[in-house]
């Protein structure tokens, strides 16, 4: 495996495992504030983040790479309510995405066309997270800083993402 795509796929394998634990942090702590349904999602979110690591770990083995396992930085694990709680979910899949799209690039350079065609699910798998971060928060600003809506937010929330990855 080249050395340089080898690099960029192990600091993909971190940037996964750290996106799975500050949704974990998020979870956490919507558990702890009452909000059963976005905890729910949240840890959800952590799971998906986790078996986006683990695919990345099998096929950096697969190709003959050497996995490093990373360390991790504590997350993020208070936050002023829901609008924060999104916008750093958010700006989360946005780095990530900016991250893959940097190992698509080093693919094209470096003629790495199994690589690259590998990388394309996390493409896809990136617009879907992105929009439906960016749909979750667009309703939280429609919201404000209604309670009522909060309550129903927190209730809908595992059925608005459904219906947004069948779109």
């Amino acid at each position: 495996m080249n050395t340089t795509i080898e690099k960029l796929l192990n600091n993909q394998i971190k940037y996964e495992a750290q996106a799975s634990l500050q949704y974990l942090a998020m979870a956490s702590w919507a558990d702890a504030t009452g909000y059963n349904g976005v905890s729910d999602f949240f840890y959800s979110q952590s799971d998906e983040e986790r078996v986006h690591m683990s695919k990345l770990i099998k096929f950096v083995n697969q190709r003959g790479g050497s996995v490093i396992i990373p360390a991790l930085d504590k997350p993020k694990d208070s936050y002023q309510g829901l609008n924060e709680l999104f916008a750093k979910f958010l700006e989360s899949e946005m780095f990530v995405t900016e991250q893959i799209n940097h190992v698509i690039f080093e693919c094209l350079q470096q003629k790495d066309y199994n690589v690259h065609n590998f990388m394309q699910w996390y493409v896809t798998e990136q617009l879907e997270e992105e929009a439906m971060a960016r749909t979750l928060l667009d309703k939280l600003n429609i919201i404000g800083t209604d309670k009522s809506g909060h309550y129903l937010f927190d209730r809908d929330i595992n059925v608005i993402a459904a219906n947004h990855e069948n779109e």
